[in-house]
């Protein structure tokens, strides 16, 4: 099973000591909120708090029709466009793009992600350079309401979680269209086909196909 370390490069995101006290990346969820309180105040003169428990860096570019609830962090030089949603409990990185009619919750993003048309995410850890292509989303509930479990092969990982979405590890690209359903964790430099229902563990350095086939990428 992929740990915090397999799957991010920690010098990408000001979580860095927070995700280090983890073994599991969906062991951070609960503690997000605090840890953007925390921060905050810490950010120092490059940071405006635009309105209370929002911090938002002065290279940052924010859409008057955007609405950013508390709390939340924007780094620099990050986009967040027209109509984008953060519901709160939101860290957003330095160079992302948090787009059109996007919705955001309880959720770390690293430096250069790209979540930048109709896309959902709740309850999620994405990693740097990751891509969610448009209309992919995160299911972070289960239809049944049951707590999440981490399928990986044969081996069950009990969360205790009735709320959890991904875990996009770095370099991942989630193609238009796909539903990562709760407790996915997909692997660093993996890819999705588009419209493809996502569910498990995927492997570092494969192709998910939209059949659910998985095939190791070929090095070049």
């Amino acid at each position: 099973m992929y740990t915090i370390s397999d799957l991010y490069d920690l010098d990408h995101t000001l979580a860095a000591d927070y995700l280090r006290q983890f073994t599991y990346p969906w062991e951070a969820l609960k503690g997000i909120k605090d840890l953007i309180l925390e921060l905050g105040p810490k950010l120092g003169d490059d940071y405006t708090e635009v309105k209370e428990n929002v911090w938002v860096h002065k290279t940052a570019t924010v859409f008057e029709s955007a609405y950013l609830g508390a709390p939340c962090i924007i780094g620099p030089n990050t986009e967040v466009r027209h109509g984008a949603f953060i519901r709160g409990t939101a860290l957003v990185g330095a160079d992302c793009v948090v787009g059109n009619s996007v919705e955001l919750k309880n959720v770390i993003l690293f430096d250069h992600v790209q979540t930048p048309h109709y896309n959902y995410v709740g309850d999620s850890i994405l990693g740097y350079y990751s891509h969610m292509g448009a209309g992919s989303i995160t299911s972070n509930v289960k239809s049944d309401k049951k707590l999440v479990v981490v399928h990986n092969g044969t081996e069950n990982i009990e969360t205790g979680m009735k709320k959890f979405g991904a875990m996009l590890g770095d370099h991942v690209e989630v193609g238009c269209n796909s539903v990562c359903n709760p407790g996915t964790v997909i692997g660093r430099n993996s890819n999705v086909y588009p419209t493809s229902c996502v569910r498990g563990v995927v492997p570092e350095n494969s192709i998910y196909k939209n059949s659910g086939e998985i095939i190791h990428k070929e090095e070049r």
